[in-house]
């Protein structure tokens, strides 16, 4: 049943079909032929530009057509039923607009075609989310069972799909997903059993009852912060506009705190011990961060070198690492499919990091950072160092196929005791 031509059945519950009320629209105000950037029209009408309408936060209009047309004359656009039309002028009869499908411009008949309504401002809505970032979200703790949302199809070209939090049978947290399919008239529905006309009534009919769905929707799920806005030009900043508020640890170059950007931007900051290493050596670090770029890296924000102690600027991460956040009563609760989840997100930012030829040397629990929504990132470059396309090179190391310092060794060997103690 494919989204583009589902119609419902007959004597549905809210079934909204929509009839033509006359075999032929009225005539075209325009003449036949005439240039469509300046249509004459009937006496006292004027074209209205779309984006003049009294709703400033429309920014585009987009219409469906209702009915199949045929075009009288050159000025005008012959369209299918579904076809999806951008709104730029329009009055009460005849609108011009640019069709999604083809791309041309003409006048179309007003009452042929229907505004489609705009998800963007909902909070259920999140548009270009696919299924497993979906379920990633829903599971983040401060959702809870019923959370849900809505977004776009990633299998039916027009369609949606309802990600809905649910619990199984064993109390763990799981996620569902169900197809919401569109009716030629713009409607939508779950169960073809009931259409609605708009999405804010499937929604609300969900949250009343479950009708078919793993248990009734509640809130809408919780929207995760968007990355920090940060100044491309801000790489070099005062000291001044940091404030330490707390120390989160300390490695084997320095200290880590959580610290306020210009008081209001939470921010880590990475400290440099004085002699421990070059300014040169750190400053390659720092411009190797800046230059990777991914969901599942940990983003260099800034750095600050002009006086001593050197800092180094990064997105904060409210969990702290992985090897911690599992110890923890919230880390010790994570079920097995969230901790595959976990592998697989760290799998996904060393890949980006492969494909930029960079190696990381020093990847463990320790250097995984855990986001308040449970989004893994991967940390601490201090060891990394570029490689060409073909060779490795590397300031230490052994052989030239594998590049392995000592320390690395050492914490392979200690691991792994520690969980032969273990089993």
């Amino acid at each position: 049943m494919g989204c583009g031509k589902s119609k419902g059945k007959k004597g549905s519950v809210e079934q909204r079909q929509r009839t033509p009320q006359n075999d032929r629209y009225t005539s075209d105000p325009t003449q036949p032929g005439s240039n469509a950037k300046n249509l004459p029209l009937l006496p006292g009408q004027t074209l209205q530009r779309a984006d003049d309408t009294t709703d400033t936060s429309t920014k585009e209009i987009v219409a469906v057509a209702k009915f199949a047309y045929e075009a009288v004359n050159a000025s005008q656009l012959t369209f299918r039923k579904g076809e999806r039309f951008r709104i730029l002028e329009k009055n009460s009869d005849w609108w011009k607009a640019k069709s999604l499908t083809s791309g041309k411009e003409g006048i179309i008949p007003s009452n042929y075609v229907e505004e489609e309504e705009s998800l963007d401002t909902n909070e259920w809505f999140f548009k270009n989310t696919n299924r497993k970032d979906a379920e990633r979200i829903l599971l983040a703790p401060a959702n809870k069972p019923g959370a849900f949302l809505i977004r776009k199809s990633e299998t039916t070209e027009g369609c949606f799909s309802m990600t809905v939090r649910d619990v199984n049978d064993s109390g763990a947290s799981v996620v569902k997903h169900y197809k919401i399919r569109t009716l030629d008239d713009g409607g939508f529905y779950i169960s073809p059993r009931i259409t609605f006309k708009k999405m804010d009534e499937l929604i609300k009919y969900y949250q009343k009852q479950p009708d078919g769905l793993c248990r009734r929707i509640g809130k809408a799920c919780v929207k995760p912060k968007g990355e920090i806005q940060w100044d491309e030009d801000a790489w070099e900043i005062s000291k001044e506009s940091i404030r330490m508020v707390k120390r989160l640890g300390a490695g084997q170059f320095g200290e880590v705190w959580l610290a306020l950007y210009n008081n209001n931007t939470k921010v880590a900051v990475k400290t440099l011990k004085p002699g421990t290493m070059s300014v040169d050596a750190f400053l390659q670090e720092a411009n190797l961060m800046k230059n990777l770029r991914h969901d599942h890296l940990v983003r260099l924000l800034a750095v600050i070198t002009k006086t001593e102690p050197i800092f180094i600027i990064t997105e904060f991460m409210a969990n702290g690492s992985l090897l911690d956040f599992l110890k923890s009563p919230p880390g010790r609760r994570i079920q097995l499919p969230k901790q595959i989840d976990f592998g697989a997100q760290i799998a996904e930012g060393m890949a980006y990091i492969e494909k930029k030829n960079y190696i990381h040397r020093d990847l463990r629990a320790a250097n995984i950072l855990v986001s308040e929504t449970l989004l893994c990132k991967v940390a601490d470059f201090g060891l990394a160092r570029v490689i060409e396309e073909n060779e490795y090179s590397a300031s230490e190391g052994i052989g030239t196929d594998y590049i392995i310092t000592e320390y690395a060794i050492q914490w392979l060997r200690y691991i792994s005791v520690q969980r032969c103690q273990k089993y």
